[in-house]
């Protein structure tokens, strides 16, 4: 039995209601039940304790979250700070939650980042310093990618400091890749990097050394720079995008030529499930499992994607994970989500696909 608690400063994601509050709420706990006090004035909810499933709590070094599943959606509570994480503590732990410390995985995501920059459409076989005088291409590379503004209103950026399985495919917003990025020596193949790039290549069939997407034909865009995380109120869709810009379009057609290969789409998303499944210690796939997907498109320009399925440990039903790339004069824009229902979500993301299109192709960053 854990004593009552009141803890407040929390954020929720997502909303217990369409276009609900979501801060500052206050958590209420007794033996009946957790009841969530949120907005201004405060709205007030109670979920039994029958009623609430998977209660975990993970401390960070700085705040914590408390996860918990309420009728089929996983509601996650965001603290900046540890004050009540003791109390908090108690109250999981007495009704049968788990608690965990988790600290960065910094080495598996610099693996994961340096594959990305690999998988992202571009290749990192070889490392090609073109130099650019850059801020104007840096800045239509960040402009293409998507916003809060092309997604409905009542969606949001993923909560900070809870890890999205996205993160291990899309870098953070704020880091840009460029051409003169240090090289690094290629890993073993047991490595992450080694065994996606493995199941890639055997899946699209095409050599090591002249596959341009994870191999050593590959190459480095001038600047590559992601969006947020961004995710629906339900949280049954997450989604973000990272877009490349390359110094000649001639190096953009060279990879779609390799893209257009007719199994691209369902190896692409494939490789992606894999990166993710390694990044966060489980067993990857050994060969395709993934289907095409051919985004229907209104505005000039190329597009493939693919959809597979892929089961987040500790999660109680699997997501489809949905990977398109589109490439028009310098830019080629990888987009990825993670959807409970597919094919539900196909006209959605549809319609993001051409969204990114058209602001690739109206971009001032003109071919040459």
């Amino acid at each position: 039995m854990s004593a009552p608690l009141r803890s407040e400063g929390w954020s929720v994601r997502p909303s217990f209601v369409p276009h609900g509050p979501t801060s500052p709420v206050t958590l209420l706990s007794d033996e009946s039940g957790l009841t969530q006090l949120a907005g201004e004035p405060a709205v007030a909810w109670q979920t039994p304790w029958s009623e609430l499933a998977n209660l975990q709590l993970v401390r960070f070094s700085k705040g914590m979250a408390l996860f918990a599943t309420a009728d089929g959606v996983r509601y996650c509570w965001r603290h900046r700070k540890l004050t009540d994480y003791e109390a908090v503590r108690e109250v999981v732990l007495a009704h049968g939650g788990t608690v965990e410390r988790r600290r960065r995985r910094a080495g598996m995501l610099v693996v994961a980042i340096v594959v990305l920059a690999a998988s992202l459409a571009g290749g990192i076989g070889a490392l090609l310093n073109h130099g650019s005088s850059g801020a104007r291409e840096l800045a239509d590379a960040r402009a293409v990618n998507l916003s809060l503004k092309d997604l409905p209103s009542s969606w949001a950026a993923f909560p900070t400091g809870v890890v999205s399985p996205l993160s291990a495919i899309f870098p953070p917003a704020d880091q840009v890749v460029t051409s003169s990025t240090t090289p690094t020596t290629a890993p073993p193949t047991n490595s992450v990097w080694g065994r996606v790039s493995s199941l890639f290549q055997r899946c699209i069939g095409v050599s090591a050394a002249r596959d341009r997407v994870y191999g050593a034909a590959g190459q480095m865009p001038d600047y590559q720079v992601s969006s947020k995380i961004f995710t629906s109120p339900l949280g049954d869709v997450t989604l973000a995008s990272t877009t490349q810009y390359y110094n000649t379009t001639t190096m953009v057609k060279r990879d779609t030529a390799e893209m257009s290969r007719a199994n691209f789409g369902s190896c692409f998303a494939t490789s992606n499930v894999a990166l993710v499944l390694a990044v966060f210690g489980s067993a990857i796939p050994t060969s395709n499992i993934g289907v095409e997907w051919r985004p229907l498109t209104f505005v000039r320009g190329w597009s493939r994607g693919g959809v597979a399925e892929i089961t987040q440990p500790g999660a109680t039903r699997p997501l489809h994970l949905v990977m398109a790339v589109i490439s028009s004069g310098h830019y080629e824009v990888t987009l990825g989500a993670l959807v409970a229902k597919w094919p539900e979500s196909k006209s959605f993301l549809a319609n993001l696909v051409n969204t990114l299109l058209a602001r690739m192709t109206s971009s001032s960053s003109t071919a040459v």
